[in-house]
């Protein structure tokens, strides 16, 4: 049954795992906050709410979930801080994934409200037992530290969970959005390897050959006004 999560449409992917700074300053937005705040003062599980990229432009049109992709990622709210102009600065952090199925029309909030389901099936993989997939992540860590190389950027090691990885290169890479999207949306680790594993190495040789970064954004994650 689908469950009602508020929905922050943003010009960008969350990923699990990863951290998100938020600039707030958009009036509905600054209440969806306070509503998180005041809703886990008994329950950090409630301080949650839905990154969902925007399709295209800046913004969304109330009750427009067509100007959405349909797979987000729950933001787990860690650090809340109130700027002089009555705005807030927060820290996420990514958890679960989700689908959004449609819009909680009588929520009656400003902000979008949407009804979600469960998306994809990474916990499943925890039991790798013939050891492909940490084959596959091996290989992913390998050309990732090629491609890091290749590009003269720095960032952690790769860490050796596959699904946390997974979700790392995925973030870390230079990509376009629809690319990004494309790789949250993987039904499960496996998927994901492979995808970044070809755009690695395709990515690698393009650098090689023409010596050219790929011509989009650097995933540095700033903080990212709504």
């Amino acid at each position: 049954m689908p469950q009602r999560l508020p929905l922050f449409p943003l010009g960008s992917v969350l990923f699990p795992g990863l951290v998100l700074p938020l600039d707030v300053f958009e009036p509905r937005y600054r209440l969806l906050v306070q509503d998180l705040v005041a809703a886990g003062e008994d329950d950090d599980a409630l301080r949650g709410f839905g990154v969902v990229a925007i399709k295209a432009g800046h913004e969304v049109g109330e009750g427009n979930v067509q100007a959405l992709h349909e797979v987000g990622c729950v933001a787990l709210l860690r650090e809340v801080t109130e700027t002089e102009d009555g705005g807030y600065e927060i820290v996420t952090v990514g958890a679960s994934r989700f689908k959004v199925v449609g819009i909680d029309e009588a929520a009656g909030t400003p902000y979008l409200t949407g009804l979600v389901e469960p998306f994809g099936e990474d916990d499943e993989e925890d039991d790798d037992a013939d050891g492909g997939l940490q084959v596959l992540a091996a290989a992913v860590a390998r050309r990732f530290e090629e491609y890091r190389d290749v590009l003269d950027i720095g960032g952690a090691e790769a860490p050796d969970d596959p699904r946390v990885m997974s979700y790392l290169v995925a973030a870390a890479m230079v990509l376009t959005l629809d690319q990004r999207q494309e790789l949250l949306e993987a039904p499960d680790t496996a998927t994901r390897l492979r995808g970044e594993l070809a755009v690695l190495k395709r990515e690698i040789a393009l650098v090689e050959t023409f010596g050219a970064v790929p011509a989009t954004e650097l995933p540095d994650l700033p903080a990212n006004p709504n």
